[in-house]
């Protein structure tokens, strides 16, 4: 089934009514923002963050690995769905859910891990909230063989043990956020010794440790905000004719708790 893994990320800027500001740094800021990113983001991610291609190939190690981590993800009949509709329309979903990491963040995580590796970084570290992207990068990771460290939000650690586990499964060292680990989670917890946490803490945890640790930093909005993949194979409902009339769409599901 590789063959139905996409050979080019599709990257919609090129497409946009105007183009975008170039980024910047703010007026009244003591220190580079532009010069930090990079320090801690692989250079070939950077390139492709700004580039004005409208299609830029997938490398074929990248390839290797989306197939190695579940892809391509079933395409399934909502049938049930259908029903309650009460409607004649066919519908169907990709359940990302199959991949080894059990969402779609893994497309995102391995090219990150990949172009880290080919820079020479001995490991990458994050931020995560539920798990599902800490997941992700800590499987990406050990598919390219170098270490993942993963600054849990806090509450979510205590209560999402399963996602801590798969995380450490795959290689990550795990923190909960936040932590005694660096001087911003140190400097929290100072201030509220029960903190729960959150994405912006466990990111700024995320951040130091990179600088001080000359690791890189992935982020699941890359490939996925301005980045998504093209496919140069007809799927089997194309080539099947029931794609005379479609709608496609992200749906994106959460469940509190």
């Amino acid at each position: 089934m590789i063959e139905f893994i996409p050979r080019y990320w599709y990257n919609i800027v090129p497409d946009l009514p105007r183009p975008l500001p170039p980024p910047r740094d703010p007026e009244d800021s003591n220190f580079s923002r532009i010069e930090l990113l990079n320090s801690i983001i692989p250079k070939e991610v950077l390139r492709q963050q700004f580039t004005a291609e409208r299609y830029v190939k997938i490398p074929d190690d990248v390839i290797e690995l989306y197939s190695l981590a579940g892809r391509p993800t079933p395409l399934m009949r909502a049938k049930n769905f259908e029903e309650v509709l009460d409607t004649p329309a066919k519908i169907y979903f990709k359940y990302e859910g199959a991949t080894h990491s059990g969402s779609h963040k893994i497309n995102t995580a391995i090219p990150q891990a990949y172009f880290a590796k080919e820079e020479g970084v001995e490991g990458v570290v994050t931020e995560t909230g539920a798990g599902q992207w800490g997941t992700a990068v800590a499987l990406a990771a050990s598919l390219m063989k170098i270490k993942s460290t993963v600054f849990m939000v806090r509450v979510s650690y205590e209560q999402k043990p399963g996602r801590r586990t798969m995380m450490n499964l795959y290689g990550a060292e795990v923190y909960a956020s936040p932590s005694e680990v660096t001087e911003y989670g140190r400097k929290e917890l100072e201030k509220n010794p029960s903190n729960p946490g959150s994405l912006g803490i466990a990111m700024s945890e995320a951040i130091e440790y990179a600088i001080k640790k000359r690791l890189q930093v992935p982020s699941w909005k890359r490939y996925g905000s301005s980045f998504v993949t093209k496919r140069t194979k007809a799927s089997p409902l194309e080539e099947a004719g029931m794609l005379n009339y479609s709608v496609l769409a992200n749906v994106f599901s959460y469940k509190k708790g």
